[in-house]
């Protein structure tokens, strides 16, 4: 008699913590149901990227100083910096400069490290490409200043950072700017 009592009170604590589990399983539903869609038709609305975005690479060639502190701070010895020895100033001449962004792991060392900061991080994140060769931006590759999100007339800019948590939005507008140039 007493194996079934305490059967049937395991029973019910099984039953209890399975309904409590159903409701958390619940809540979680409905509180996703009060969030507005995430997706954003991306060729034609494009999200702005954060200030601190790592994007492509942008080279001043008359900054440089080819120190290659830039190679040394590369976890992958990236750029590559030729260069030449000028005697009569005694100093190093800048010959070519290039970065390999099929290779590249967009870490931002040779941004930080750069003593003259001829390097700099865009928000360009559209390198897609169809062969991998093309991605060896050499310093007239590197020096072209990309299109902002803010400035591409071809599509919509956004700013709609409502899907993710209140503590991860502080200092960005809660609101969606839309900025339409297409009329």
């Amino acid at each position: 008699m007493f194996t079934m009592i305490s059967g049937f009170q395991n029973y019910s604590e099984q039953a209890i913590q399975a309904a409590r589990y159903i409701g958390q399983g619940f809540l979680v539903t409905l509180d996703h149901m009060n969030r507005l869609p995430m997706t954003i038709q991306y060729p034609y609305e494009k999200l702005i990227p954060s200030e601190r975005f790592r994007g492509r690479i942008h080279f001043e060639f008359d900054k440089c100083i080819a120190c290659e502190v830039c190679v040394r701070v590369c976890p992958i010895n990236l750029p590559v910096v030729d260069w030449e020895l000028r005697k009569d100033v005694k100093r190093k001449q800048l010959k070519s400069y290039s970065i390999d962004f099929g290779v590249c792991i967009f870490c931002g060392n040779c941004v930080e490290y750069c003593p003259t900061n001829c390097l700099s991080m865009t928000e360009e994140y559209e390198l897609s490409i169809y062969d991998r060769h093309d991605l060896n931006y050499d310093q007239i590759a590197l020096g072209r200043l990309p299109i902002s999100v803010i400035e591409d007339f071809t599509s919509k800019a956004i700013s709609n950072l409502s899907y993710l948590s209140k503590g991860n939005t502080e200092g960005h507008s809660n609101s969606r700017n839309v900025t339409n140039f297409l009329g």
